[in-house]
């Protein structure tokens, strides 16, 4: 191997575990959010990241702010009562010393309200349903640190714009690819 061949293969690695380390820090927010463990956010966060839910819906404002969110009451409520953040596979995209992450995010919860079913093998259970579906896009900036959300967005998929256009930037880098 030539030397050249030795940095594009150091390249590669690297841009293999910045992308591996991206997959773990979104795959960690679930458990995070489903368990009310506001210290991953802390530490998931820029200082200055945002969570932005967009209209009808709080968010925050720095990774303190972020981390309480999931100490409120309600937030507490909910996980008291059955609550699972389900994402799908993210599309990840590393720009340098930026990286963008679209997927689908659902709220997934007990349907106390249904009846009994059972599953062979399976037990019975009242079954879930699907509370919300997201369109879910993370920015995030490499530091000293590692890597840090910058922001955060959801926007409910409910045929309106704003979640398209969060789908939308997923597929930029292929926009023009096919011409």
């Amino acid at each position: 191997m030539t030397p050249q061949d030795f940095t594009a293969l150091a390249k590669r690695v690297s841009d293999i575990e910045d992308r591996l380390t991206i997959y773990n820090l979104i795959a960690a927010h679930p458990p995070s959010a489903d368990t009310g463990s506001g210290f991953y956010s802390e530490f998931v966060y820029a200082e200055d990241g945002v969570f932005d839910r967009g209209e009808g819906l709080s968010g925050a404002v720095g990774n303190a702010n972020i981390g309480s969110f999931l100490h409120q009451p309600a937030h507490t409520a909910a996980i008291e009562n059955g609550l699972a953040h389900f994402v799908s596979l993210p599309h990840v995209e590393i720009k340098g010393d930026e990286a963008f992450v679209t997927s689908y995010h659902q709220i997934i919860t007990p349907d106390h309200k249904a009846e009994p079913r059972e599953v062979s093998n399976h037990g019975t259970s009242k079954g879930f349903r699907i509370h919300w579906v997201f369109a879910n896009r993370w920015s995030l900036v490499r530091t000293k640190n590692g890597w840090k959300v910058k922001k955060r967005q959801l926007r409910p998929v409910d045929g309106s714009p704003p979640a398209r256009e969060l789908l939308k930037q997923a597929l930029d880098p292929y926009r023009g690819a096919a011409e």
